[in-house]
């Protein structure tokens, strides 16, 4: 009854999905043990080049499914909470928003891994690496990409309410609307303007070119455009779901968390 009471969409699907996140991510967990304990022990001269291609080696490809399996039901599973400073889902496209957010939330600690993995490799085993630095920038671009979306969706991205404030409803919702429709007149013309080159780029499998030369062009660029047709799509999610919502007036105290107060009090021990 407390998984369903505390689920935010999943329902009774909270369970069995907690569950295939924590298989995923112990069978991703063993996998990555062994490569690494092979790399720095062994000397099994599996590299993080061989995942760039995971059929070559078989111990590669099962641990990138397993890896994949515990991303996506890990950022599945961590969107059906809510947290302290978080708005109520309410649009028809909150939850993709809040799943690719969570997946940006891993993706950011998988960032402080790499670097951590690169600072232990070089200063204790005097074997640094070739792809940390490649592998960060990789990430950290769908960070970006990912964040912007849930910035949309929790409606926290700038907004200047100095003037929106003074008008009454209905030319709220004007504006709203105008806002809206610039949105979506920038999503059509980036994609028309882009899609020949990401479609090229992917086709051809545009790499780094650097020594680990990961496809990083090849993948970064569809995802702009990918991307930015979803923040598009929860900017008209988050219209029809305000569309009915009383005039909101702003002041600098909306800006104060009371949330993070108090935490900040409980952990100084008041």
């Amino acid at each position: 009854m407390a998984e369903k009471a505390e689920s935010v969409w999943l329902g009774p699907a909270r369970r069995p999905m907690r569950l295939v996140m924590l298989a995923g991510a112990l069978c991703t967990g063993a996998m990555v043990l062994l490569l690494v304990l092979g790399q720095f022990f062994f000397d099994t001269g599996v590299t993080l080049r061989a995942f760039l291609s995971p059929a070559d080696k078989p111990l590669v490809l099962v641990t990138m499914i397993a890896g994949t399996v515990a991303l996506l039901s890990a950022s599945i599973y961590l969107s059906d909470t809510r947290g302290a400073i978080e708005s109520e889902p309410a649009g028809f496209f909150d939850i993709v928003s809040l799943v690719c957010s969570r997946l940006a939330m891993i993706a950011t600690a998988a960032i402080v891994v790499v670097m951590f993995y690169e600072v232990v490799s070089r200063y204790v085993f005097q074997k640094p690496t070739l792809w940390a630095n490649e592998l960060s920038l990789w990430i950290a671009g769908f960070v970006f990409l990912l964040s912007g979306l849930y910035a949309m969706q929790q409606r926290s991205h700038i907004r200047i309410y100095v003037v929106y404030d003074l008008f009454p409803r209905r030319l709220q919702q004007l504006s709203d609307i105008a806002s809206v429709i610039l949105i979506w007149v920038f999503t059509v013309l980036l994609i028309w303007g882009g899609y020949n080159e990401a479609r090229d780029k992917l086709l051809r499998w545009e790499t780094f070119g650097t020594a680990w030369d990961p496809p990083i062009p090849a993948t970064i660029k569809p995802a702009i455009l990918v991307i930015v047709a979803l923040v598009a799509l929860q900017a008209l999610s988050n219209l029809i779901a305000d569309w009915n919502k009383l005039p909101e007036h702003h002041t600098p105290l909306d800006e104060i968390d009371e949330a993070e107060i108090d935490d900040i009090r409980k952990s100084i021990g008041e």
